[in-house]
């Protein structure tokens, strides 16, 4: 592997500024890396000889004066890109060519930085491991046969493998940080509304959020200062002033005060998890933060309200993939709703499917109170919860995730322990607020284990300055024997 695709996104920023290396050498070895790396299924589609033309333009009449100068990227296949294959990880989109673009990535490659393909996910973005993808698994770099979790499984590889400098993901449970924390590497989930979702494949409109996906904390500030703005195309975006998330870093979090939640100690937490949280509590502690415990004590109701809230909004949303105007049409039905049957019986996943169904039902006549209603009235608690805990602490430190990556199959015929890995991140959606997963250690089989920051709403930079300083500290390494490219 080229010592190039080794380096930081900041660092390859940095030496392209400084004329010291071109775009084009840059690209070209993501892409030998990338090639090298197909056994890890991690592309859905590949933009390659575009990424090329791109990079030798670029070196040509070099613009320096952007964040992200001659950097190509690869983004999750749920980010519409003009020209360019979106599929969803979904047969129903398998085909689908968008005629415009992503006001996230746009504003990406208004920084500079251009497409160098699309990254595998889970259908639709619901699952935790990358298997519902209609593209087959993803396979975790650091461990053959390991998911890379989900539903980012496809950036949280690519990042990790070095196929891609950083990319973006989304996040409506922890679809950011869970295969993040899975992955040794680093994964934000901004407060709803700062990134928009104009251009982005909708799974739960409420709780989607796009985020960066890095190999450490300063790449994913100037990833996120990259993608924020204001977005009239978005009725729920945030119309604030653009941060200088990169140039304001500080590694001086001295008076913070930072919450430790009683109600994320779960039974049947492994040990190595505790010990970890407890590493990262005195690490605080050093670094001058006020360590206080604190209660959330709605958040035992957060998995089973997302898993009523999320469905409904996705059986509202995939009601548009009916074989009409566009994406997959089944070639079988004798007249109009036939059609409409098969297409939705053949072009969605299993686990889709199961979801569309649990949504349909709790939006039904004579179940909508008892469930929907319900769960909206306890959503409203869960983000009463944080607004009463931020009034006395500047952010809150729970682990990422409650276990480490598991084995591809191990959960995939077990709906339930296959949510429960979204224990830790989902009460974040529901409130809305910000949080990132930064790698703090190894379990005893030799893989990642992440630990949690959330923040108040649009305190993102509070929260990128405490993982900053943690990150020195903890100086976790990743150990990549490449075993794909044998």
């Amino acid at each position: 592997m080229s010592e190039l695709t080794n380096k930081s996104l900041t660092e390859l920023v940095s030496l392209i500024k400084t004329k010291e290396l071109k775009s084009e050498d840059i690209t070209k070895d993501f892409i030998d890396n990338c090639n090298k790396g197909e056994k890890l299924n991690a592309f859905v589609t590949n933009a390659f000889d575009h990424a090329l033309d791109k990079a030798k333009n670029f070196d040509k009449n070099p613009n320096l004066d952007c964040l992200l100068p001659g950097i190509p990227l690869a983004v999750k296949d749920l980010f519409c890109t003009e020209g360019v294959r979106t599929t969803a990880g979904s047969k129903m989109l398998e085909n689908f060519i968008p005629n415009y673009e992503s006001t996230v990535t746009n504003n990406l490659w208004s920084e500079g930085a251009f497409l160098l393909g699309k990254l595998n996910c889970d259908e639709f973005a619901m699952g935790s491991s990358n298997e519902t993808s209609y593209f087959g698994n993803v396979i975790n770099p650091l461990k053959d046969n390991v998911v890379p979790g989900g539903s980012s499984g496809g950036s949280a590889a690519a990042v990790c493998a070095n196929l891609t400098p950083a990319t973006i993901g989304t996040d409506t449970g922890g679809s950011i940080r869970q295969p993040a924390s899975f992955t040794g590497t680093v994964g934000l989930k901004p407060t709803y509304g700062l990134c928009s979702r104009w251009g982005i494949v909708a799974f739960a409109s409420s709780l989607d959020q796009a985020g960066p996906m890095t190999k450490n904390v300063s790449d994913c500030a100037l990833m996120l200062e990259a993608m924020v703005g204001f977005d009239p195309k978005d009725s729920t975006s945030i119309n604030k002033k653009k941060e200088n998330y990169s140039k304001n870093l500080s590694k001086d979090i001295k008076g913070l005060k930072i919450g430790i939640p009683k109600e994320y100690r779960v039974d049947g937490m492994p040990s190595q998890i505790e010990e970890l949280w407890d590493k990262g509590k005195k690490i605080l502690k050093e670094e001058g933060a006020e360590i206080i415990d604190i209660s959330l004590p709605h958040t035992e109701y957060a998995l089973p309200t997302y898993y009523i809230v999320a469905p409904a909004e996705a059986s509202s949303n995939l009601a548009r993939y009916d074989g009409v105007k566009y994406g997959f049409r089944s070639s079988k039905g004798a007249n109009l709703i036939e059609m409409y049957e098969n297409t939705r019986s053949e072009g969605f996943g299993d686990e889709v499917k199961r979801r569309i169904l649990i949504g349909t039902y709790v939006l039904s006549s004579g179940y909508y109170d008892a469930y929907y209603l319900k769960a909206q009235k306890v959503r409203q608690l869960i983000k009463r919860d944080f607004d009463q805990s931020f009034k006395n602490v500047d952010a809150i430190l729970t682990p990422s995730t409650p276990s480490s990556a598991f084995q591809i199959g191990e959960k995939k015929d077990d709906p339930i322990s296959m949510y429960l890995n979204d224990v830790f991140t989902v009460p974040v959606n529901l409130a809305g607020v910000p949080a990132i997963s930064i790698p703090a250690g190894l379990d005893k089989n030799k893989l990642p284990l992440g630990l949690q920051l959330i923040g108040k709403p649009l305190a993102e930079q509070t929260l990128l300055n405490i993982a900053y300083s943690m990150e020195d500290k903890i100086n976790f390494k990743l150990d990549l024997n490449k075993w794909w490219e044998n």
